[in-house]
């Protein structure tokens, strides 16, 4: 998977960059149809911004935005978001085209 990670108008320090790449990586076992990823760092005044796009092939991106007062804090807030859409999007397609179970009625008894 592709990891583009942008600053604007700030300077991100090179871990929060490797643990940014390594956070994004894990979201595969999600959505394996992740394709790429865009994670943009931007600071005013006294907020720091993280937001995160995920490129899925065959639907729409994924999109989550997140401000705290660290990049870091605000990186994991983004992630969180972003893990708890593509479970439900996930849990909504498995149980739309899942079968129903059928009963077993050669065993009961008729009344």
């Amino acid at each position: 998977m592709r990891v583009q990670i942008t600053a604007r108008h700030c300077n991100v320090p090179d871990e929060l960059l490797t643990r940014t790449e390594q956070q994004i990586q894990k979201l595969i076992r999600y959505d394996p149809r992740v394709a790429s990823a865009e994670v943009t760092y931007t600071e005013e005044k006294h907020t720091r911004k993280a937001e995160v796009v995920l490129h899925i092939d065959g639907a729409e991106p994924v999109v989550a935005h997140a401000e705290e007062r660290e990049f870091r804090s605000a990186l994991d807030k983004a992630i969180d978001r972003v893990t708890r859409m593509l479970k439900r999007e996930r849990q909504q397609h498995r149980d739309h085209w899942a079968p129903p179970l059928p009963e077993d009625t050669s065993e009961a008894e008729p009344s």
